[in-house]
């Protein structure tokens, strides 16, 4: 189960270091490379072990903590490896397109029509997901399920039924991306969020698409510690990416 987290932390080279790191009220960063993002967590200790010893530490080593079952430790340690991971230089290596190339919507709006008269999980409860119920047949899961959601136990009945499956990236935090991804047999996955890591080792492990994003300009600090949050952040120094197993180019 560990294999994904591993190759996760392996993506990460030995000689990043940590310049800068800050805990939001909804996204988390870490500086290395570039600016990674994850979700902060809603649950958990509320604080991070490590703090006051992140910055000036390897990027590996706190990558390391992807594995810690402190939801916060886990979430600094995924921006972590986006740090390494989510570069412009990555996406053009992958795709042979720069970002600024890459359409600026959501995941759901680009798969639009491909949905239609199927049947479609998501894994989390993302904003707009009102006008996938008018095209296919939707099931959402969340582990705070509001009014039409299914709790995230019925998993384990839904998601090998699916022809879609798209799982937050905030999964790898909470640790239920491996399960997920053996409950979804023959679906399309696409993993979808900030949190997404921009690695082809995701691929090997049943994923079709990667909907991350890549920060391109520095200003997402300010607003980050200023509190800002939601899917305002793409508009404010992040871009939305999205990689397919198939476009991607040698690595």
């Amino acid at each position: 189960m560990w294999k994904i987290y591993d190759e996760l932390i392996e993506s990460v080279p030995r000689n990043l270091v940590v310049s800068d790191c800050c805990v939001g009220l909804h996204w988390t960063l870490v500086k290395s490379k570039t600016t990674g993002v994850a979700m902060t967590p809603t649950e958990g200790s509320g604080s991070v072990s490590m703090a006051g010893g992140i910055v000036g530490m390897g990027v590996r080593e706190l990558a390391g903590y992807i594995k810690s079952w402190d939801n916060f430790e886990a979430a600094v340690a995924l921006a972590a490896i986006n740090s390494a991971v989510n570069t412009e230089e990555q996406v053009k290596r992958m795709t042979g397109r720069s970002v600024s190339e890459h359409q600026q919507t959501n995941a759901f709006t680009y798969y639009g029509n491909r949905l239609s008269g199927k049947k479609v999980a998501v894994i989390g409860r993302f904003p707009d997901l009102d006008q996938l119920n008018k095209i296919c047949e939707l099931s959402v899961l969340e582990r705070w399920p509001g009014r039409g959601d299914f709790p995230d136990p019925a998993c384990e009945y839904l998601l090998p039924q699916q022809d879609y499956v798209f799982i937050t990236g905030t999964t790898l935090i909470n640790k239920t991306l491996p399960r997920l991804l053996q409950l979804t047999g023959k679906s399309k996955v696409i993993l979808v969020g900030p949190s997404t890591p921009l690695t082809p080792r995701l691929f090997a492990h049943g994923i079709s698409t990667l909907a991350g994003s890549v920060i391109t300009d520095a200003g997402v600090w300010d607003f980050i510690r200023q509190g800002g949050g939601g899917m305002a952040i793409f508009q404010h120094g992040c871009s939305m990416v999205k990689i397919s197993s198939s476009e991607v180019k040698n690595v």
